[in-house]
C-alpha cells in the first residue's frame, strides 16, 4: 500500500475570485461641485438656509422654484460673487470657502453666464470673448482670438466677431455671452435665467445652445423658469422653496411623481400655466 499523502482538496473561492470577469464596482466619480449646510442672510432676512448640493462631472443640474426661492443666490456663492454666512463649499475636492483660498483662481475655474448679457458696449464681439482669456489666463492674443473664433463659429456667429453689441439681436448676444463664459475653459458652467430677458422666439436657439455643450460634456447648473427644458436636459432637478432645497430627484422622479405638497403645488400652477 502506499504511504502517499490523499490529496487534498482545493480551498473553496470567493465567487469573485471564480469569475474571471467579476470586477469591483467604481467608487462614482467625485463632484466638481460640492455644497454643505450653506447660509446666506442679507440683512435679517435667510436666503439660503443648510443647502446641500453635489454636481457630479458631465451632468446637468437645474435649479427650479418659485421668484425669490433662492436659485440667483445659489449659484453668486458657488461661484464667490457672494460670501456665505456658515457652511462650505468645494470645487474638484478643494474647499473654496476656506479663506485661504484664491478667490480669483477660483473664478477662473467658473465660467457664470447671467440674464442680462453684461457685454461691454465699447468692445466687438471678439474683443468681449478675449478680454479674459488675454488678462486673467495669459492667453497671447492670437491664441485668445483663434478659440474665439472657433466658439463663435460653433455657436452659429461666425460672422459676427467685429460687430458691437448693439447690432446683436437678445438671443445673439446671449449665445455671445455664452462663448465668453467657455472663452475660459470653465471646468463648471453656471447658468442664472438666461432666457428670462429673450423674446419668446429667441428662447429656442439659446436653449439650443445648452443642449449642445450638454452633448459635450460641459458640467452645469443652471436656474430656470423653462420647466419643459428642465425636464428635457437635466439629469438632477432641485426644487427651492424659501431658499430650502425641499426635493431633487431625476427629471422623472420630481416631474412625475413628487413626494412634497409644496413641489405638486408649484408644478400644478406650471402646468396651469401652460409652461410644462
Amino acid at each position: 500500500m502506499s504511504d502517499a499523502p490523499a490529496p487534498q482538496s482545493p480551498a473553496p473561492q470567493s465567487p469573485a475570485a471564480q469569475s474571471p470577469t467579476a470586477r469591483t464596482p467604481a467608487a462614482p466619480p467625485a463632484p466638481v461641485l460640492r455644497m454643505e449646510s450653506v447660509r446666506k442672510t442679507f440683512g435679517g432676512s435667510v436666503v439660503l438656509r443648510d443647502v446641500g448640493l453635489e454636481v457630479a462631472p458631465h451632468t446637468v443640474t437645474a435649479l427650479i422654484g418659485a421668484s425669490g426661492s433662492g436659485k440667483s443666490t445659489l449659484l453668486r456663492c458657488a461661484n464667490l460673487l457672494e460670501d456665505i454666512d456658515d457652511g462650505a463649499i468645494w470645487l474638484d475636492g478643494e474647499e473654496i470657502t476656506d479663506p485661504r483660498v484664491d478667490q480669483d483662481a477660483v473664478r477662473r475655474r467658473i465660467g457664470v453666464v447671467f440674464q442680462a448679457y453684461n457685454l461691454f458696449p465699447h468692445m466687438t464681439v471678439l474683443e468681449n470673448i478675449t478680454l479674459a482669456p488675454r488678462r486673467v489666463h495669459g492667453d497671447s492674443r492670437a491664441q485668445a482670438e483663434k478659440h474665439a473664433r472657433e466658439l463663435l463659429e460653433r455657436l452659429g456667429l461666425a460672422g459676427r466677431a467685429d460687430e458691437y453689441p448693439d447690432r446683436l439681436s437678445g438671443g445673439q448676444q446671449q449665445r455671445v455671452a455664452i462663448v465668453r463664459a467657455l472663452a475660459v475653459r470653465p471646468r463648471l458652467l453656471l447658468l442664472d435665467e438666461i432666457t428670462a430677458a429673450l423674446d419668446p422666439e429667441l428662447v429656442g436657439e439659446v436653449l439650443n445652445v445648452v443642449r449642445d455643450l450638454k452633448a459635450d460634456g460641459m458640467t452645469m447648473v443652471l436656474a430656470t423658469h423653462e420647466m419643459g427644458f428642465a425636464r428635457e436636459v437635466a439629469d438632477q432637478v432641485c426644487f427651492l422653496d424659501a431658499g430650502v432645497v425641499l426635493e431633487r430627484g431625476t427629471p422623472e422622479q420630481l416631474f412625475g411623481d413628487p413626494q412634497q405638497e409644496r413641489t405638486r403645488r408649484f408644478l400644478r400652477r406650471i402646468v396651469e400655466a401652460g409652461r410644462l
